[in-house]
């Protein structure tokens, strides 16, 4: 309850701010500022009330899920299940390893076929791919290109196959609970049940990926709960298993960049129910570098900036509940919400300091001036916003115990901002949805400083605008707007120094 009264009160307190500046407002440039404030605080506002939803209903899930399990009864035999584990140019070692933890599954052998989707370009890769998959018997596919991305792959395992049942691990995943399939299978007795999403969580290995890791779990351990209740549970890739007769009707997976939301999608579309599992069976590898997280993102955005334009060409508001659609609208929207919304409020934060209103030329000596302080009633909604940002900070404490990745958490969401954004004008311009992001060869630093720089350019030279305007106000005498715009570009600088920290 906490939490659904924090993003409450984020929500007042923004739109309180935004009427605050239009009774300021005494010309068209105050007027400009106002309305887009009150812009961007009403998007905030919807965030964080539907948030507020998402965390109030994911408390009742436990309850709901341990009745349908309650009610679960044994399969009367044993269907057949495929095995799929997608493979692009990754490390033969690693994936012998987690081949051979699934080749453990407490599940007949008979019943059970591991296929092996190599897209991989290095024919040297694709050559231990295939003895790995005569290894542990495993059916060996291997594509020319990567038409489809792993959605390609995987409509062209399901041509060569016909199990009954298909589940999915990445290549990356360990499996960590032998019972997966057996405890998954009672729930098809459901005749309407497409797919069941279990939760995904990463090994342990440093802050930086354990952050990633409790990032990531949020999702798991709140939204999917409360969507999952809506009918609306993502399917996220891997670690869930689908029933084949489904994907026939659906008509295999939607070819995008990120294949598993646009599924969940086309499911429900198909009138049929998904289940989310609250349970980990598999441990994926940690995301140990920014750079590994700066691809991950990109590909998020990109994919979840397709399906937006996707939803509402293909169902916009019609059918279900609006609740439903919500769903679908926040998840599509929900990183540019994230990025884009970061970087407007810096803007409008500039405009702010250089405006004339009397808060633009705030110093110490008039802080602590009683007689001052009714005229600053405005600093309310810097520190609603500065609230809202910190609200990962509070919720990571609460939930997961622990401050720094909360704080970790904060600042990644700023060091990603115009990665996610970028992202989401390409997938608008079409263009390659791949990241151009120049590897760190070299041992020699300079060049990979170069490097970093060339990655980071954007970032770098908006911190450096904001340094630079911060100097202006300082040399107006206005301490509070100069020390805000440091602040800014301290932000923006965090993706250089992540990638110096962790490559």
């Amino acid at each position: 309850m906490l939490t659904v009264l924090l993003f409450l009160t984020l929500s007042v307190l923004g739109m309180a701010f935004s009427v605050y500046l239009f009774t300021l407002a005494n010309s068209t440039y105050m007027y400009v500022l106002a309305i887009s404030f009150a812009a961007l605080s009403l998007v905030s506002g919807f965030f964080n009330v539907y948030a507020s939803i998402w965390y109030f209903k994911s408390y009742f899930y436990d309850a709901y899920i341990m009745r349908i399990q309650a009610a679960l009864k044994p399969l009367g035999r044993l269907p057949t299940v495929a095995i799929a584990i997608p493979i692009y140019n990754e490390d033969p070692a690693m994936v012998d390893e987690n081949v051979r933890s699934i080749t453990k599954m407490d599940y007949p052998k008979g019943k059970m076929s591991i296929y092996l989707l190599d897209d991989s370009s290095d024919p040297g890769i694709s050559a231990a791919m295939a003895r790995v998959a005569r290894k542990y018997g495993a059916k060996y596919l291997h594509r020319a290109d990567r038409a489809g991305f792993k959605a390609g792959a995987l409509n062209n395992m399901l041509k060569h196959s016909k199990e009954e049942f298909v589940a999915i691990f990445d290549s990356d995943e360990q499996l960590m609970d032998t019972s997966y399939i057996r405890e998954m299978l009672p729930y098809f007795n459901d005749p309407k049940l497409s797919y069941i999403q279990t939760e995904k969580r990463y090994k342990k290995a440093n802050f930086f990926s354990d952050t990633v890791d409790t990032f990531d779990a949020f999702f798991f351990k709140f939204i999917q709960p409360a969507r999952a209740l809506n009918n609306t549970a993502i399917f996220a890739g891997s670690c869930g298993i689908i029933k084949r007769s489904a994907l026939d009707v659906i008509g295999g997976f939607p070819e995008y960049v990120i294949e598993d939301t646009f599924f969940s999608f086309e499911s429900d579309m198909h009138n049929y129910k998904s289940l989310y599992v609250p349970k980990v069976y598999a441990l994926g590898r940690p995301v140990k570098s920014f750079t590994e997280l700066v691809k991950q993102q990109w590909r998020y955005n990109y994919g979840d900036t397709q399906f937006i334009s996707y939803f509402f060409k293909r169902r916009g508001f019609t059918k279900r509940s609006p609740f439903s659609n919500m769903d679908y609208v926040t998840h599509g929207l929900g990183l540019n919400y994230i990025s884009v919304v970061l970087i407007m409020f810096t803007i409008i934060s500039i405009g702010v300091v250089f405006s004339a209103a009397p808060f633009s030329h705030i110093n110490f000596s008039h802080i602590l001036a009683t007689a001052n302080i009714g005229l600053y009633m405005e600093l309310l909604g810097f520190f609603a916003f500065t609230l809202s940002l910190l609200t990962p900070v509070l919720l990571t404490a609460i939930y997961f115990g622990s401050w720094k990745k909360g704080a970790m958490i904060f600042l990644l969401n700023y060091a990603l901002a115009f990665v996610r954004t970028k992202a989401a004008i390409a997938t608008v311009l079409n263009s390659n949805p791949g990241l151009n992001w120049n590897r760190l060869k070299s041992k020699n630093t300079n060049l990979n400083f170069r490097a970093i720089l060339t990655n980071s350019k954007v970032e770098t030279a908006f911190a450096a605008i904001m340094f630079g305007l911060a100097g202006i106000a300082l040399l107006q005498s206005d301490l509070a707007g100069g020390i805000w715009l440091v602040w800014y570009g301290f932000l923006y600088m965090l993706t250089m120094a992540f990638m110096l920290k962790y490559g």
